[in-house]
């Protein structure tokens, strides 16, 4: 099995896809690939491996909850690094096509630069007997709409407190939490894809801020503690140009 980057430190600059009806770059290039790669911005990175297939629910280390679409990957171990390319969309390419998926678990035994996709995703890349296929990918904007979420891990409270992102455009690169003496202070990510306070951050409401991996912010100020709640947030990131 399969499931992106501690406080994600590399510079990834996305682009939207034109199969989801957004802009594409008008100023792109391509990378040297063993399939087609997807169009690029400059500045941004792409990855190369294998692509495998496994009996994907859309569940997995990062802590998802099943999803409506099907297309989704567990990505490698190297990259996962930590949570954090969990919930971030990808673009793949391969031998027959292309597909976007949303990164929900890791595959341990994957080198970097490999993808386990469901069996769906798989399919509009190369023909399932296949079995293995080469494979050029790239992050991209989630086409989400709404705002961004605040899922309350189960067993959350005042001196004991893990928040999880929900329904992002971009990866997340950190979630900080004000102070009673008003400064934001990081919180940390686990493995699992909650940010976790184990002394926990009091009984609220939570003033967060969260930051993507562009340097886009959000800020809340009224996020209200509650087990299992899922809260949602004022506003989403802003589509890179």
């Amino acid at each position: 099995m399969l499931a992106m980057l501690p406080a994600m430190r590399w510079p990834l600059a996305l682009v939207m896809l034109a199969a989801w009806g957004l802009a594409a770059c008008g100023s792109c290039s391509s990378h040297e690939a063993p399939v087609d790669a997807p169009a690029s911005c400059p500045g941004e990175l792409s990855e190369r491996g294998e692509g495998t297939f496994y009996d994907a629910r859309g569940t997995g280390s990062c802590s998802f909850d099943p999803p409506a679409d099907p297309m989704v990957a567990a990505l490698n171990a190297p990259d996962y690094d930590h949570a954090a390319w969990c919930g971030a969309c990808l673009a793949v390419s391969g031998p027959s096509g292309e597909v976007v998926v949303r990164v929900v678990d890791v595959c341990p035994g994957c080198k970097h630069g490999d993808l386990d996709l469901s069996r769906e995703a798989f399919a509009r890349l190369a023909p399932l007997s296949a079995g293995r296929v080469a494979i050029a990918w790239r992050e991209v904007a989630c086409p989400v709409s709404g705002p961004l979420a605040y899922q309350l891990k189960s067993g959350s409270n005042a001196y004991w407190t893990a928040i999880q992102l929900r329904n992002h455009r971009y990866a997340i690169d950190r979630l900080e939490a004000r102070g009673a003496a008003g400064a934001y202070q990081a919180v940390a990510r686990a493995d699992y894809n909650y940010f976790v306070a184990p002394s926990g951050l009091g009984p609220g409401p939570y003033a967060l801020r969260v930051t993507d991996v562009h340097g886009h912010t959000l800020e809340d100020g009224a996020i209200v503690l509650g087990d299992a709640a899922l809260r949602p947030g004022a506003g989403q990131f802003p589509a890179c140009p």
